[in-house]
Parts: C-alpha cells; sequence; structure tokens
C-alpha cells in the first residue's frame, strides 16, 4: 500500500489532536508516515504509532525555531523525496497551510486546503470542501503531481489503530535562502484555561446581542461548564467587546466544532463563513427573524441573559 506522509503538529512532543485526525483520514489512502520536526520526537512516537503511523521521520534542527516556516518546507520536501508519497496531509492552520503551499510549488503539485473530509479515489485522494460560505459542498482531487491537502481540525474523529511506528532519522539540508526571515523574540500568550478555538469540539460564542465587555462573562461561563472556546462575531470584536485573536468568521477564524453555540448572533455572511461547516449548530436569539435560525439544527427564540444563565446551570446540574 502506499505510503502517505502526515506533517505532525506538536508542542515539545505533545501531539495534538489535528495530527490524530490527519492519521486517521490517512488510513483510508495509504499506510501513514509521520514526519516529526523539533524536539520530542521520543515522546511523540507512542502516540504516533497508536494512532496508526507506520513509520516516524523525525528531524530536529535549531533552525526550526530560529527562522520561519522555510526550514520546515526543507524538511518535508525531504521527507517527500525520501518516501515518494502518494499524498502529503497537513494540519489547516496557518503554518500548515504555508507549509503545504511552499511544497506544492517546489514539487509541482496541486494543493487543496481547508478539506473537511478525505477518502480514496480512483485517481487519487478526494477531498470535500465547503466552499462559499459553506452555500455549496464540494469533491475535488488533484490532478498534478502528488496531492498535498490540508485538512480542517475536527474534521474526523480520532480513531487508535496501532501500528509499528518505526523511528527513523531524517536527514535534513536546510538552505540559506530558507533562513530570510529570523524570529528574534517570543512573547507566550497568556492562557486562560480553555482549548484553542480552532481545535476545540465545542465553540460558544457571543455577538452584538451580549451588548457589551461587561455581559461576555455569561458567554464564558457556559463555554467553561461545557469545557468550550469562546469566540466572537465580527460586531462583538469591531465594539472592543471581546478580542480579535476569538473572532469567529471570514475575517477571523474558522472553526468546526461538533458543537457551535451563538448567542445574540444574527448570522450574517461573514459570520456564517467561518463556522457553517459545524456539526451541529444552536443558536440563541431573541429576534426570532434572525438569518442564522436558517442555518440551525437547534433554535431558541429568547433573551439570551437569560436562556444562557440558564442553560449553565442545567448543565452544571447534570455534570454534579
Amino acid at each position: 500500500m502506499a505510503e502517505v506522509l502526515v506533517y505532525v503538529d506538536h508542542v515539545d512532543g505533545a501531539v495534538r489532536k489535528p495530527t490524530l485526525e490527519l492519521l486517521t483520514l490517512a488510513r483510508r489512502i495509504g499506510e501513514p508516515v509521520a514526519v516529526h520536526l523539533g524536539p520530542g520526537a521520543d515522546t511523540a512516537a507512542a502516540t504516533l504509532a497508536e494512532h496508526g503511523a507506520v513509520k516516524v521521520l523525525t528531524a530536529d534542527a535549531p533552525e526550526f525555531a530560529d527562522y520561519l516556516v522555510a526550514p520546515k518546507v526543507d524538511a518535508l520536501q525531504a521527507a517527500y523525496e525520501a518516501v515518494s508519497p502518494a499524498a502529503v496531509l497537513l494540519p489547516s492552520s496557518t503554518e500548515g497551510k504555508e507549509i503545504g503551499a511552499r511544497l506544492a510549488v517546489r514539487i509541482g503539485s496541486g494543493i487543496i486546503t481547508d478539506a473537511v473530509d478525505l477518502e480514496a479515489g480512483d485517481e487519487g485522494p478526494v477531498a470535500t470542501q465547503s466552499v462559499f460560505a459553506a452555500s455549496y459542498t464540494t469533491k475535488s482531487r488533484i490532478t498534478k503531481g502528488t496531492p498535498v491537502i490540508t485538512v480542517k481540525p475536527n474534521s474526523a474523529a480520532p480513531e487508535a489503530a496501532p501500528a509499528a511506528g518505526t523511528v527513523e532519522q531524517l536527514t535534513v539540508t536546510v538552505a540559506d535562502a530558507s533562513k530570510g526571515t529570523k524570529v528574534v523574540s517570543r512573547t507566550p500568550r497568556e492562557s486562560t484555561g480553555r482549548p484553542d478555538l480552532t481545535e476545540a469540539a465545542i465553540v460558544v460564542s457571543g455577538g452584538r446581542g451580549v451588548n457589551g465587555a461587561e455581559n461576555f462573562p455569561v458567554i464564558e461561563a457556559l463555554a467553561d461548564s461545557l469545557g468550550a472556546a469562546v469566540g466572537a462575531s465580527r460586531a462583538a470584536v469591531d465594539a472592543g467587546w471581546y478580542p480579535h485573536t476569538n473572532q469567529v468568521g471570514q475575517t477571523g477564524k474558522s472553526v468546526s466544532p461538533q458543537l457551535y453555540i451563538a448567542a445574540g448572533i444574527s448570522g450574517a455572511i461573514q459570520h456564517r463563513a467561518g463556522m457553517q461547516t459545524s456539526k451541529t449548530i444552536v443558536a440563541i436569539n431573541k429576534d426570532a427573524e434572525a438569518p442564522i435560525f436558517d442555518l440551525v439544527d437547534y433554535g431558541v427564540v429568547g433573551d439570551l441573559f437569560e436562556v444562557v444563565p440558564a442553560l449553565t446551570d442545567e448543565v452544571k446540574a447534570r455534570k454534579g
């Protein structure tokens, strides 16, 4: 069976959930070969093998941390030349898409970004995408070169499938041209303790109806009771009620959680573009004519300041 390269997203060897989803999808089209760059390969290898990696290619070099993504592209290209894979899969993060695009240019291949599903086809992997603000679902495949595909988080449930996970050292030569932009400092973002917005299984978002920054704790309380991330509409962000880093939408972050709860959000096309691929959508809005009710699975017509606290209390009560 053909091998499929899977780029490993990790923090010092702690493999992030989107990579486990990629390994699950990769098994549909071949044998996953994980590419782990940076420190922590020994820690990561066991997790990668548990989720189906038949082989783990590892490389660590200071250039991976000292420069922007180009040295990682060098490494992934080295893995590509060593394996001659049937496809290359990466997470649809900002970094993943930039690495994928640069790799595709180098190897003369096509690229599909933001896939939400993947299946084997007679002429290569077929990717499903939600396009034009999720108004259409398309299926497409790469017609030139080796398919390079980035996949949105939460597109598949990670499934364990123990494999050999043989660790092999990958020889990487970082080109001088890949050192054009050096990282001169890093400042860690203060942690809220909540999951990352783009990877969260549940997202609770507030919009214009929240009516002020001082009221967002109502949204946060529901999110915390569910172990969810907090999002915000552009209207709420533009008003300064919540940070731009939490904006969901066409000009913010695209999310695809298992459950998306929109409170006080009208459902403008800009917002819909960032959340419409969510598996289950719940809206709470006192305006029964709000456009968001056109796309929800469950809608509650009511005042969010009554509905959301009641929902939070019920979740806490059921959790005991």
